[in-house]
Order: C-alpha cells, then sequence, then structure tokens
C-alpha cells in the first residue's frame, strides 16, 4: 500500500522549496529520496499533481505525499566472496575490491557487489534504493577499491543517506598521482557536471553543476632519474560528487595513475627502472582507494571508524618507487 503524508504550511514555512519544505516536517527521509519521488509524480499540492520540487509553497498550501512501497528485487545471486569489515543487524562495511562495479547496470546485471550481497544474505538489504539497488546508500567506481557502507534495512538506510546530505561522513582516500601539487597541501572547491563532449565523464564547471570540494595532502613525493615524478596524497571529502578525486585532480594537471578515463599522454621517461614501468603501465585500475570510512550508526548512536590497507597491486608500485628513490 505505501505511506501517504499530508502537510498544510504555515505562515512560518511560507516561500520554501517545496522538497525543503517537506524534509523539514519529515526529517527521517532524506531530501534526495523526497526529491525523487515528487520528479515521480507522487505529490500533489493542492489537489494537482507537482513535478518541480524547487516550486515555492504558500501559506495554506495542502500536500499529500505517497511513499510507495519499494519494489522487491529480482535479481540473480553471485557467488563471490566478500570481504567483510564489519556487519551487524543493521549494515554492513565492505571491503570492495577494483574490478567490481557497485550495482547492476547497462550491460552488466549479474556480476556486481549487489548480487554478491543477495547471495550473502538476501533478505536483509535496505530496499528504498530501487530495484536495481538493494542495499547501496553509496557508491565507488568500479576500477577504485575501498571502504563502502551497505544498508540492511530501510530506516538505517535514510539514516545514512542524511549523514551523507549533511556531509558529516568522514571519506579519506589514499591516490597516486603524476607530478606534485604546488601547494602541496589544500583546498579544491569547484563546480561539477556531466561532460559536454563524453556523457560519461565528468568536469570542473565555473557556471553549472553541483558544488564538490576535496581537502588534499601529499603525503610522499617520489622524484629522482630513474622514476618519473609521481606524489602519494590524501583527500578528505567534503562532498560525495561522481568521480569527485579524479575530476579534481585533472583540473590540478595531476591526473591518477592508472584513470583510463581522465588520463593525460606523458612522455617516455628515459632511464626508468623496466619493471617499475611495466606496473605502471599494466596497472589496469585507477590508484585510489577509498581507506577511511567513519559514521554515526544509526541505531547504536556510536561514532565507528574504519580503515583499509592498500591493496597489494598498489602497495606493490610504492614499495618499489621507494627502493628506487634511496
Amino acid at each position: 500500500m505505501g505511506k501517504k503524508i499530508n502537510l498544510i504550511v504555515k505562515d512560518e514555512d511560507k516561500n520554501l522549496r517545496v522538497d525543503v519544505f517537506i524534509n523539514k516536517k519529515e526529517n527521517e527521509i532524506s531530501r534526495t529520496r523526497i526529491k525523487n519521488l515528487i520528479l515521480n509524480e507522487k505529490l500533489k499540492l493542492n489537489n494537482e499533481v507537482i513535478k518541480d520540487p524547487s516550486k515555492k509553497i504558500i501559506t495554506g498550501d495542502v500536500l499529500e505525499l505517497i511513499i510507495p512501497e519499494p519494489k522487491k528485487a529480482s535479481l540473480k545471486p553471485y557467488k563471490y566472496k566478500l570481504d567483510i569489515a564489519y556487519e551487524d543487524e543493521d549494515l554492513i562495511v565492505l571491503n570492495k575490491p577494483a574490478g567490481i562495479v557497485m550495482h547492476p547496470g547497462a550491460g552488466n546485471f549479474d556480476n556486481t557487489i549487489v548480487n554478491a550481497l543477495i547471495n550473502h544474505d538476501k533478505k536483509s538489504l535496505s530496499n528504498i534504493g530501487g530495484e536495481l539497488r538493494p542495499g547501496i546508500v553509496h557508491r565507488i567506481d568500479k576500477n577504485t577499491s575501498g571502504l563502502v557502507i551497505i544498508a540492511k534495512n530501510n530506516q538505517v538506510h535514510e539514516h545514512l543517506s542524511i549523514q551523507f546530505s549533511k556531509h558529516s561522513i568522514t571519506r579519506v582516500y589514499q591516490l597516486l598521482i603524476w607530478g606534485k601539487v604546488r601547494p602541496s597541501k589544500g583546498r579544491i572547491e569547484t563546480l561539477i557536471t556531466r561532460s559536454s563532449k563524453n556523457r560519461q565523464m565528468m568536469e570542473v564547471s565555473n557556471t553549472k553543476g553541483r558544488k564538490a570540494i576535496t581537502n588534499y595532502n601529499t603525503i610522499e613525493i617520489f622524484e629522482n632519474k630513474q622514476t618519473p615524478t609521481l606524489s602519494l596524497l590524501e583527500c578528505k571529502l567534503e562532498t560525495g560528487r561522481t568521480h569527485q578525486i579524479r575530476v579534481h585532480m585533472k583540473y590540478l594537471g595531476n591526473n591518477i595513475v592508472g584513470d583510463d578515463k581522465y588520463k593525460k599522454k606523458f612522455k617516455k621517461i628515459k632511464n626508468i627502472d623496466p619493471l617499475l614501468e611495466k606496473k605502471l603501465i599494466s596497472l589496469n585500475r585507477q590508484f585510489l582507494h577509498a581507506k577511511t570510512l567513519g559514521f554515526i550508526h544509526p541505531k547504536k548512536n556510536q561514532e565507528m571508524i574504519f580503515n583499509s590497507i592498500l591493496p597489494q597491486e598498489l602497495e606493490i608500485i610504492l614499495k618499489m618507487l621507494r627502493n628506487t628513490s634511496k
């Protein structure tokens, strides 16, 4: 049947956006979900269906929002060994390897983290994120590794979504970039929007898009005659836009090693250690790892922080760089 929410606008809330108003009154539902419900024609304003989340309201307006029953997932289980850092009755913290996508999409409906989660425990996954995304609160890219949270029920999913929307989740990534950044530590704040040239990519824009903030810090610089100049960075996210770190590094002119989408051509380096060169060329993923994940547990109301070590294929490259830098 679903759930019905009825609201009447009082004088103190006039001129608010309708999605902001509903979120203010129903703070257990994330604004993102409210916006999607409005776009899917689930809101009536004064008995008329509206599809504009930004519509302003006036005193006396009557709202009716329908929250339909979530669809049940009809996905195949996938026998895949999940690296679980933590699990309780409400959530899972997963350490995702590179090379696997988070959820089904065009061209791949069977071999994803979601399918592996269904194989792990089909009955315990939230289902408000859509039929193809049970449990998925946030994502990391296919060729990025590291920590992600999975919600086991809808209440926990909503609570975590609100933490993400408030940017209160701690997310720290490690990455290896070409060259070195100046200054060595800083804050990047831009708008990020979909690329006009390639719809699968994102880009920095001066005029449109969503605000994206990345704080970066240089941990180590590798610079000698036998290696190209490379830097190990840590990035702490304030926002979580699609491809955010990858786009911000390209914007600085310091692309991530192994990033096939946001790469730029580099000249062949003379005198480079051939084994190191082979490792850098054959890396079939970006050197980007979600190292730290921190959040407030929705039921226990405790701060939880998890750390993940670099995968072996990335650690080997760092060891080689350190050896040649001696």
